[in-house]
């Protein structure tokens, strides 16, 4: 559903993304783990269109996102770190406001709000502002203007990040609950998520893709069974430690 090929990205002779090419399955949830600075945010900046490559492309269900950018958005739900959203406005205004963006009108418009709300468990601060919310909650808020299309590829950047224990929990069986009909990145640097939702991983760092299978795979690097080891094995040495 989700096919990067060679993905570059330079910003002056800075080159931050070296040539990444990878897939991703319908069922699948792909960790996209790295350190800070390794790429990973750029990455996906990539593939959702939101920056454009320095060369190589990615394909969403077929279009191209750099020849047929509306068609691959049209499939594509996006939750960038940090993502935006208007405060001053509820919830469902919110959401309704998304929808219209996205070309729906009347009773589907509706149908779709109200389906986003139980599906990101807003419904019972659907008529807060945004601004009143806390942080877990707003995420979420950003999380239903991510999937109200009903996307067949769902990327997410940091998606937990800075959320307490529940707020996680909440989020990560969100994703699971939708797995199974979509294709999944979750772009972290925690490597808890991995255990929680993923089915398989890759390790980023530098701009290069330094190991990509499931977890039990990549826990099968090194001796010791643990992820983090593996992690800091693939990852320190280009940071320099």
């Amino acid at each position: 559903m989700l096919k990067v090929d060679k993905l570059k990205k330079s910003f002056g002779s800075f080159e931050a993304v070296k040539g990444i090419s990878f897939e991703v399955a319908k069922g699948e949830v792909l960790g996209f783990l790295g350190p800070n600075g390794a790429g990973k945010s750029t990455t996906m900046r990539m593939i959702t269109g939101f920056i454009p490559p320095t060369s190589g492309t990615a394909e969403i269900c077929g279009h191209d996102i750099i020849k047929d950018p509306v068609g691959a958005k049209s499939v594509l739900g996006y939750l960038p770190e940090a993502a935006p959203s208007y405060r001053a406005m509820t919830v469902c205004d919110f959401l309704a406001f998304i929808a219209k963006i996205r070309g729906y009108s009347g009773a589907e418009a509706k149908a779709r709000v109200e389906k986003a709300i139980v599906d990101a468990k807003l419904t019972g601060v659907a008529r807060q502002t945004i601004e009143t919310l806390s942080k877990g909650y707003r995420q979420r808020t950003c999380f239903a203007q991510a999937i109200l299309h009903d996307p067949k590829v769902l990327i997410m950047d940091e998606p937990t990040d800075g959320l307490d224990p529940n707020q996680k929990f909440v989020v990560r069986e969100m994703i699971k609950n939708m797995a199974k009909e979509k294709a999944i990145i979750i772009s972290t640097h925690i490597l808890e998520e991995v255990d929680a939702v993923c089915t398989r991983a890759i390790i980023i760092a530098n701009g290069e893709i330094k190991a990509d299978g499931t977890p039990e795979k990549l826990r099968a690097m090194d001796p010791s069974g643990k992820l983090d080891v593996v992690f800091r094995n693939l990852t320190m040495e280009k940071e320099g430690k």
